[in-house]
């Protein structure tokens, strides 16, 4: 049996409106909110009693998916946020744009940081991290040529 795709990535937050926001102006559209609850949901995740509201992201494309957290049940028990980039586990999700420059500065008006520089690697790309809301790490890569 072969592997057929990605559907999404997950990322808990604590204000999934400004999530949703700042998703939102980086070009993501808000496929759905739903709330999560139950026994079944609690079996998949092994967090037993629990209820989570969600918001379901998807790319221009239609392709890829980002599916936004919030917990109402149980409490979050580590905050990752602020963790280096090299901490494993740390989760960053990287998006292709057509302006890296435009993107970071429209971003900015959302609470985005640039983490470095905005760099050139080789003709191929250029990248940046940014800082998103809550300190939520996502990558900037513009094609070039």
């Amino acid at each position: 049996m072969a592997l057929k795709r990605m559907d999404n990535i997950g990322i808990v937050v604590e204000d999934l409106a400004v999530a949703i926001d700042f998703f939102q102006e980086l070009g993501l559209e808000l496929e759905g909110r739903a709330t999560i609850e139950g026994e079944w949901a609690g079996r998949v995740t092994g967090l037993g009693d629990q209820h989570v509201e969600i918001a379901m992201m998807r790319t221009p494309d239609g392709h890829s998916r980002l599916e936004l957290s919030r917990f109402l049940r149980p409490d979050v028990v580590a905050d990752h946020r602020n963790a280096p980039v090299n901490a494993l586990g740390y989760l960053r999700a990287m998006f292709t744009v057509d302006d890296v420059e435009e993107t970071v500065e429209r971003l900015r008006t959302r609470g985005a940081q640039l983490v470095g520089d905005v760099v050139r690697y080789e003709d191929a790309y250029k990248l940046c991290y940014i800082r998103g809301p809550e300190g939520l790490l996502i990558g900037l890569a513009q094609e070039l040529g």
